[in-house]
């Protein structure tokens, strides 16, 4: 066989191979991504039983403490709408209230039961310029 005609054919072997697998890594990127809902449509639609990822932030004045478990509720950012967590286990350090969190959940009733260990708290960014104190310069003021 020629020697150009076989490495036009290594070339389109290759090219397809890479096509390939660059398609399997947009696919696979894509349908791994959770499928996160507010407070409003788990209040709308969530069945018993079934475990949904709840996103929002945390409810001003709703953050409880007893016996191990948390207790807050999640509005949702659309709707003036917020669901109960009862929620056992790592407690990320940045959560308060006001704050974004993702927690999986499992509706019982009114109430939603989070998944021990499954709380992620979304934190605001680190890069923010930090406003200047009372007498000091704005210089200052960056760390």
């Amino acid at each position: 066989m020629n020697p150009s005609r076989k490495r036009r054919i290594r070339l389109v072997v290759a090219l397809t191979a890479a096509l390939l697998a660059a398609s399997a890594l947009v696919y696979t990127s894509f349908s791994a991504g959770s499928d996160e809902k507010t407070a409003g449509q788990l209040l709308d639609g969530a069945v018993a039983g079934r475990t949904y990822t709840l996103a929002g932030t945390v409810k001003d004045g709703s953050v409880r403490r007893g016996d191990g478990v948390l207790w807050f509720s999640v509005r949702d950012p659309h709707r003036p709408v917020a669901v109960r967590v009862r929620y056992t286990g790592i407690v990320p350090d940045p959560f308060r209230e006001g704050r974004g969190v993702m927690v999986k959940v499992e509706r019982r009733g009114d109430l939603f039961v989070g998944e021990k260990d499954t709380m992620v708290t979304k934190c605001p960014s680190k890069f923010q310029v930090a406003p200047p104190r009372s007498g000091s310069s704005p210089a200052a003021a960056i760390t």
